[in-house]
């Protein structure tokens, strides 16, 4: 049976008022105390301090840092919620609007274990699941960096709850992705020592073709000269390469499509603060045969070049195949 949280609990999370009794489990073991709930702060529609009625605000965006000062509400974790590739959640907390008169949001702690050698960066997805939404509200927050065998700690905040009440159900790692800090791509921060620096857009899917596009900008001081295609190696969950799969020139996969992924292979040379792209593309065709999925690709610009590690989280199905289109200067593309 649910458990909600009732008048004194809303109190509780407005500032005011008393708090529900409610434990935590900050252990290996499960919580087991079922699901939890918080209540609206206010009744829906009704105006505050005499203003006439609005439109109901738009939803925010899922946050990963709370303003300093803000009150949590310590809430029971419900049971089943198990460590996952080295994270595991140790604390569910409500968290009321700065005007106290909407739903709450939910924030939750977590831990996250580096077992491996390298230093790492982490996106860790939660998924907050409630009675009056069917799918579960996910938030990503990014570690920067975790040295090997350490344990740091974090924390992930949902964007604003819909409906009267929110009673949670579940909170679960619904994902982990991680990267060697010193493969990490990034669009700005100070340049590697490799003197350039690499990352990606968002991508395109449509009609089971997807898109993504890497970009390369000489942050430097040099020129540096790119030729024909980058090298990539895809890899699995657990970075190791991926059997079976083919990278195969761009053109080969998408055609006339305006993807930018074929075209002939031409010398590039960058000079300090210009850029160059690549496009990714593939195809999730799933006929006879065991379908791929696989997180990261590992792209070296260059042979010999300090290679980046994306999370295009390629679904290949069971084509096998990932295309790569030739270095192009970038003329503003983004």
């Amino acid at each position: 049976m649910p458990v909600a949280l009732g008048a004194a609990a809303v109190l509780a999370l407005a500032g005011c008022g008393t708090q529900r009794p409610g434990s935590r489990a900050d252990t290996d073991t499960d919580a087991g105390h079922g699901p939890v709930g918080t209540d609206t702060l206010c009744p829906s529609g009704t105006p505050r301090y005499g203003a006439p009625p609005t439109e109901a605000p738009p939803t925010e965006a899922p946050s990963a840092t709370l303003p300093p000062h803000t009150s949590r509400t310590p809430l029971p974790l419900p049971a089943g919620t198990p460590a996952r590739d080295g994270v595991r959640v140790t604390g569910l907390y409500g968290v009321p609007r700065s005007d106290g008169c909407a739903p709450a949001r939910l924030s939750a702690d977590f831990t996250v274990t580096n077992h491996g050698k390298t230093a790492m960066r982490y996106a860790i997805t939660l998924g907050f699941r409630t009675e009056s939404q069917g799918a579960a509200h996910t938030v990503t927050q990014t570690v920067p960096s975790v040295e090997p065998g350490r344990t740091v700690r974090g924390t992930a905040v949902t964007g604003e709850l819909p409906g009267p009440a929110a009673t949670v159900t579940d909170v679960s790692v619904l994902k982990v992705r991680s990267v060697p800090v010193d493969e990490a791509p990034s669009a700005g921060g100070a340049c590697p020592a490799s003197g350039v620096r690499a990352y990606t857009d968002q991508g395109d899917a449509a009609m089971g073709l997807r898109v993504l596009s890497l970009y390369l900008e000489n942050c430097g001081t040099r020129a540096y000269r790119l030729d024909g295609r980058p090298e990539l190696r895809v890899l699995d969950a657990g970075h190791a390469p991926v059997p079976g799969v083919e990278v195969v020139p761009g053109d080969r996969i998408a055609t006339g499509t305006g993807t930018g992924a074929d075209g002939t292979s031409r010398p590039v040379t960058l000079q300090p603060g210009e850029r160059a792209y690549t496009v990714l593309v593939w195809r999730n065709t799933t006929e006879a045969g065991d379908p791929v999925d696989a997180p990261y690709v590992r792209v070296r610009p260059r042979p010999g070049a300090r290679p980046v590690t994306l999370t295009p989280e390629l679904d290949l199905g069971t084509t096998g195949k990932l295309g790569v289109g030739p270095w192009k200067r970038d003329s503003g593309r983004r």
